[in-house]
């Protein structure tokens, strides 16, 4: 077992990260080592299994990133930016692959994160499952395909407390959608409608964003055309396929050259 890649789980309170906890502690391909909160937290000094009220795992919840990953080859990461983009350094510095599911990111931040991708391996995506990342492929390709005379539309849903908009996975519809069309998405991206806001623009891609209940995520791409529409749906059920992709991405990325890598290159698409 000792010998089994050691992982860290960033944000081991939420609900990515206890999810996280209980794949990878009861994982026959990785071990968890570490668990990590911000300082302060009623968490930091228990035991992690018994924080999540079951029995004792033996790794104690810490506020401190360095002797969190002291025994770790990956770090994986579903918090907020303000914690993500400092911690990309320390990972850096402990040699661990920095496996990020956080979004939200701002232009600054990403260009944080590049910056330490120079001398450490960080995988990020907006989201990690195979059948969104498939989704990004698919839009690409049809965007390609048809000419502006189908007006691009992502539709994304996602539970009430989700904090930013539109979803990390839209963003990412909307550069593949963008990629296939040959432009920039922060020059055609339409993020917000209200009021008399005149007719749509030709080449711009839409977003739109809705919030309520315990929706785990859907996300709707919308080729709309005189006379038709082609629609790409992904609809997800269950958010144990967010942690799974992240551990894959985290045992891909041991043993890689330094630099920043995405789901694709994880699942060689």
């Amino acid at each position: 077992m000792s010998d089994l890649p050691g992982i860290v789980v960033n944000g081991a309170s939420g609900r990515m990260g206890q999810m996280l906890v209980k794949l990878v502690s009861e994982s026959p391909a990785a071990r968890l080592v570490g668990v990590l909160e911000r300082s302060g937290h009623d968490w930091v000094g228990r035991d992690i299994g018994e924080a999540m009220g079951g029995a004792a795992l033996g790794v104690p919840v810490t506020d401190d990133p360095l002797e969190a990953m002291s025994k770790a080859q990956a770090v994986i990461d579903f918090t907020a930016p303000a914690a993500t983009v400092p911690l990309a350094a320390i990972a850096a510095q402990a040699r661990a692959v920095h496996v990020i599911g956080t979004t939200g990111l701002s232009g600054d931040d990403i260009a944080r994160l590049d910056a330490a991708a120079r001398h450490a391996i960080i995988v990020r995506a907006g989201n990690m499952s195979l059948g969104v990342n498939l989704l990004v492929q698919l839009t690409r390709k049809v965007a390609a395909a048809l000419d502006e005379v189908f007006d691009i539309e992502i539709v994304e849903a996602h539970h009430k407390h989700k904090v930013d908009a539109p979803s990390g996975t839209a963003l990412m519809l909307g550069e593949a959608a963008a990629e296939g069309r040959g432009v920039k998405l922060d020059r055609v991206a339409d993020r917000g409608r209200d009021g008399i806001t005149g007719a749509r623009v030709d080449g711009h891609i839409g977003f739109a964003a809705i919030r309520g209940g315990d929706i785990v995520g859907e996300h709707d791409v919308i080729f709309a055309g005189p006379g038709e529409r082609v629609v790409l749906r992904h609809v997800a059920t269950d958010r144990a396929i967010f942690a799974r992709g992240a551990l894959k991405a985290a045992l891909w990325g041991i043993g890689r050259k330094p630099g920043s890598y995405d789901m694709m290159d994880v699942l060689g698409l």
